[in-house]
């Protein structure tokens, strides 16, 4: 696609994410948050989505996020949805709003450490691993538990709730026993009534499994494609 093309596009694409998030908005339950997953995004697309509603930006990583939030700032509430590095964490605890994806007792003493040195504390979520892939992010749910008492004795975090992904791709029911296990996990947890935890928030489902994830409990949904589009050309 040649950039003449391209830019005449660009009004429809504008429109086309406008559209999208307003469709999603009056079709969630009350109650549940939409975050707007901008990975690959730019920050003029980003502002569009706001435009139209969006509350929360979803960045899955922090070089990513830092160039929007340069440009949009504290206009919205910035997640991070993807995996945090260690060496990223002194960043991120200046840009995000919210953590939704550790997995760790090390991660969360980095985020512990640097949010200490800034004066704040952390809300985050812990990530559920909950098909047990070795090769994808998250703990395991047999972990979870003793993750979440570790994790809470840190003073500058305040665990609020459970993430996990299921499969991005295929058919929406296949995701159904990953967000059934992260609910039971999240239930069995919430009943504890641990110090410094608060189980308010399950973000579960994206663009094609997120209405799947709603049946099972879901508050948080973090939904790409169905506002952005997919990509049409890298100038946009």
């Amino acid at each position: 696609m040649d950039n003449k093309e391209c830019k005449s596009n660009h009004g429809c694409h504008r429109r086309s994410i406008s559209k999208g998030v307003k469709k999603i908005l009056r079709e969630l339950p009350q109650g549940v948050t939409l975050v707007g997953a901008a990975k690959t995004r730019t920050p003029k697309e980003i502002q569009e989505a706001i435009d139209a509603g969006v509350k929360i930006i979803g960045e899955n990583y922090v070089q990513e996020a830092e160039r929007a939030f340069k440009v949009i700032g504290r206009k919205v509430k910035w997640h991070l949805i993807g995996p945090l590095q260690r060496n990223k964490a002194k960043k991120a605890v200046e840009i995000f709003d919210m953590i939704e994806t550790v997995d760790s007792i090390k991660i969360a003493r980095e985020i512990d450490k640097r949010c200490k040195a800034i004066g704040r504390v952390m809300p985050v979520l812990i990530e559920i691993n909950s098909g047990r892939e070795e090769q994808k992010a998250g703990v395991f749910p047999e972990n979870a538990l003793d993750l979440v008492k570790e994790i809470a004795n840190l003073p500058n975090i305040k665990i609020m709730g459970l993430m996990t992904l299921g499969p991005r791709f295929g058919d929406p029911e296949d995701s159904r026993p990953y967000f059934v296990e992260t609910r039971r996990i999240f239930e069995k947890i919430k009943e504890l009534k641990l110090p410094n935890v608060e189980m308010k928030y399950l973000s579960m489902g994206m663009t094609n499994s997120y209405k799947v994830a709603l049946e099972e409990g879901a508050n948080i949904v973090r939904i790409g494609t169905l506002i952005f589009g997919e990509r049409r050309c890298s100038s946009v």
